[in-house]
């Protein structure tokens, strides 16, 4: 019975191990040999060498053809079945579609994962001009209007390290492109209560996002309306502003966050 106390200890270790590699895999923009993954988490070759193989054997993780590592197919899988699992979603999906009859754009519900929004869910109207984003697909925090809004609503110190973690990588001229503007952007997002994305992931398109907080007070996810910058206008803002705020308050009351007289008032300010 004595050993039973280190084996279980060494199963969470390697539980540990295996998942800080699919992190460091995750964070990387392109496929890592063994070498850097045993440095990087350093560790000895032969037991990065051990974990790799099991996660490849389950195809959590795949090899490039020049014997490279990156993520594997089975997690997209995994990622879509506990977006499809997600209580948030279905409580949403109502809300979302009263929001898409009201603004006419496109609305999305995104969810912060380390320094990225991920689009857990997406609903369209019947118009010409429409996003092309998918499900489970994912943006970094900086240049989009629903990272901005949870990183406005987040402790600082989340905020400080979602922003070391973030690459400030340019996708038009109006891509914020350093910690201090983004921080900023923070500011004025608090004061107004919603934040705005300005063609700054694609030219020609505006968004604008709302956070959901929880009843601690904490964003659990954001809410946008999207849609071409001749049709969202900033003279249209405000507009879609009240319109967002009133579907993240109905998706507050169904998710018991909130009652009905509270709201989510105390996030936006606008």
């Amino acid at each position: 019975m004595r050993d039973a106390a280190p084996q279980g200890t060494y199963k969470v270790q390697a539980l540990d191990r295996a998942f800080a590699v699919l992190d460091l895999l995750a964070e990387s923009e392109v496929p890592l040999g063994l070498a850097q993954v045993a440095s990087s988490l350093q560790l000895h070759k032969s037991t990065a060498h051990r974990f790799l193989m099991v996660l490849e054997r389950h195809h959590m993780v795949e090899r490039t053809n020049g014997g490279k590592f990156r993520l594997g197919l089975r997690l997209f899988d995994f990622g879509n079945r506990a977006i499809e699992q997600y209580d948030l979603r279905d409580r949403a999906q109502p809300h979302l579609r009263r929001l898409v009859a009201e603004t006419e754009e496109t609305a999305h519900l995104c969810i912060l994962e380390q320094a990225r929004v991920i689009y857990i869910d997406k609903i369209e109207p019947a118009r010409s001009v429409r996003m092309i984003t998918r499900i489970g697909s994912s943006n970094p925090v900086h240049c989009t209007s629903v990272g901005k809004a949870i990183l406005a609503f987040l402790p600082e110190e989340r905020i400080t390290d979602i922003l070391r973690r973030t690459r400030f990588e340019r996708f038009t001229p109006r891509t914020i492109a350093t910690p201090e503007a983004l921080r900023a952007e923070i500011e004025k997002t608090r004061r107004r209560g919603y934040a705005v994305d300005d063609e700054e992931l694609e030219e020609g398109l505006r968004c604008i996002a709302v956070p959901l907080l929880d009843a601690q007070r904490q964003p659990v996810a954001a809410i946008s309306v999207s849609g071409p910058s001749f049709r969202v206008t900033a003279q249209k803002l405000p507009s879609i502003a009240n319109h967002l705020l009133q579907c993240v308050r109905g998706i507050s009351i169904d998710m018991g966050y909130t009652s009905a007289g509270r709201g989510n008032r105390a996030a936006w300010t606008a």
